[in-house]
């Protein structure tokens, strides 16, 4: 997910801030590129710095299904943890997003997940209809143009 959203400063032209451990941190090569490119990408290990005055923020599960790192993930990430705290570093009126699933209590605690802040379902229910789109287009069942 981290390098999607490198690739996509490039082409929207956003302000990307990416916070994470260093052993976790995204492919240099498609940071390097991005930046060639022109994209304003920041890759640190400072989650304060990271969220400070954005707009959005976004984490993800520190566990994938697939996983064989899945003990040392869970003793690296604690500190990333989205919660109240990192939120109110975020500009004012500041979303949250997730791409779901979520282990709360880990990567996001219940209080972000469910507060006010909190587009995560909106995004999964606009991530649906693209993917209907996708299987439609796939399938030959669109008409293009």
């Amino acid at each position: 997910m981290c390098v999607t959203f490198v690739q996509a400063a490039v082409h929207f032209g956003f302000d990307l801030a990416i916070a994470c451990p260093a052993a976790y941190q995204p492919d240099p090569d498609a940071v390097t590129a991005a930046l060639a490119a022109g994209a304003r990408v920041t890759v640190g290990e400072d989650v304060g710095a990271a969220v400070a005055g954005a707009d959005c923020v976004v984490t993800d599960t520190w566990v994938s299904m697939d996983s064989k790192d899945a003990e040392a993930r869970q003793r690296d990430f604690p500190a990333y943890q989205v919660n109240d705290a990192v939120m109110a570093k975020a500009a004012p009126g500041a979303v949250f997003m997730h791409c779901l699933p979520a282990h709360r209590g880990e990567e996001v605690t219940d209080a972000v997940m469910d507060g006010p802040a909190s587009v995560v379902f909106d995004e999964a229910e606009n991530r649906l209809h693209a993917q209907k789109a996708v299987l439609a287009w796939c399938l030959g069942v669109m008409e293009t143009k």
